[in-house]
């Protein structure tokens, strides 16, 4: 089993520094702002992104503050994006906290991630360093138009698997892309940034991936099924293949269920019973552990190291997390 402080060992100072940087980047005069962007800070997760960034960086060369303010941009970006999220899903919690929307109201969610969207354009020009901003945008942007991609098809019901792989390329692979080309740029390895933007990106890929199977559970390894995405009526892998591999009827069947009846437990458990008897699981899990051994095959040309070691650690980490 792999733990995430065997894998945080080689860049453990880097990590603890960082804390502090990203602490100051929120700073504001309004104490209301200063009074969310705590709460913010308070609830943190496993600091998978910022990890990203200095193993990428401290495998490639030296960490240095250009690394420190690669790191604070991109969590400064996830975090506005995953503000401005609960707003637009209207959702009331997020890693068992109560979302800010839900305590403050959608209108200041609103303006605080517009707050640290601005903090990152700042951040970039104070620092004269336009490379990274460039990065990050580019996130930006492909963020939001994968976002707009799924709402668009998920109207319909009309995902094929090549969409459905553009829209987690946007929505989730491009933000672990950035943060491994950032490391890579920040310790002035140029050279390196191409080969970690596409090594992210196929990490981000596999880590979506795992997230759709999470939903149907795994005896023995995962927690209760959720079934929440068939009631989100979101076209994951596993769904889409089931969908070109069925019969007629049982399409028609499944179709049914996710658009007219995804508040029913009785009807979601079928439609999840349909994709597991018809190997949609078994399909995304090969396909995940197929995309993670591109990752790892990226990294081979790369002299071996402890922030090597553990950024191959983190990548297995993302394919076998149970949460």
């Amino acid at each position: 089993m792999i733990k995430v402080s065997d894998i945080k060992s080689p860049i453990a100072p880097e990590l603890e520094k960082f804390e502090e940087h990203f602490k100051e980047s929120m700073n504001s005069k309004v104490p209301l702002l200063d009074k969310i962007t705590h709460y913010i800070i308070k609830r943190k997760g496993k600091q998978m992104r910022p990890m990203f960034v200095f193993l990428s960086a401290k495998m490639l060369g030296t960490v240095n503050d250009d690394t420190f303010n690669s790191a604070s941009l991109i969590e400064l970006l996830h975090t506005a994006t995953l503000v401005h999220d609960d707003v637009v899903d209207d959702a009331n919690e997020r890693r068992g906290f109560f979302s800010i929307n839900a305590l403050w109201k959608n209108k200041i969610a609103v303006l605080v991630g517009d707050f640290l969207l601005s903090k990152v354009l700042l951040m970039s020009i104070e620092n004269k360093k336009y490379r990274s901003l460039e990065i990050v945008a580019r996130a930006v942007r492909e963020m939001s138009e994968g976002e707009l991609l799924q709402i668009e098809k998920a109207r319909r019901l009309d995902i094929d698997e090549a969409t459905y792989f553009e829209v987690i390329r946007q929505k989730t692979a491009s933000l672990i892309a950035t943060c491994c080309e950032a490391g890579a740029v920040s310790v002035e390895r140029e050279d390196e940034a191409e080969r970690m933007r596409l090594f992210g990106e196929k990490v981000g890929l596999a880590f979506q991936i795992k997230d759709d199977i999470f939903d149907y559970g795994t005896p023995g390894k995962i927690g209760k099924p959720t079934g929440n995405d068939i009631r989100e009526q979101k076209m994951t892998l596993p769904l889409i293949y089931t969908l070109n591999k069925v019969d007629s009827k049982t399409k028609k069947e499944l179709i049914n269920i996710v658009k007219r009846h995804n508040e029913n437990p009785k009807k979601v458990r079928r439609a999840m019973q349909l994709v597991i008897e018809n190997g949609g699981i078994d399909y995304a899990y090969d396909y995940m552990m197929r995309i993670k051994d591109e990752a790892l095959k990226l990294l081979e040309p790369i002299p071996d190291s402890p922030s090597k070691k553990s950024l191959i650690m983190l990548v297995e980490y993302t394919t076998s997390r149970e949460k």
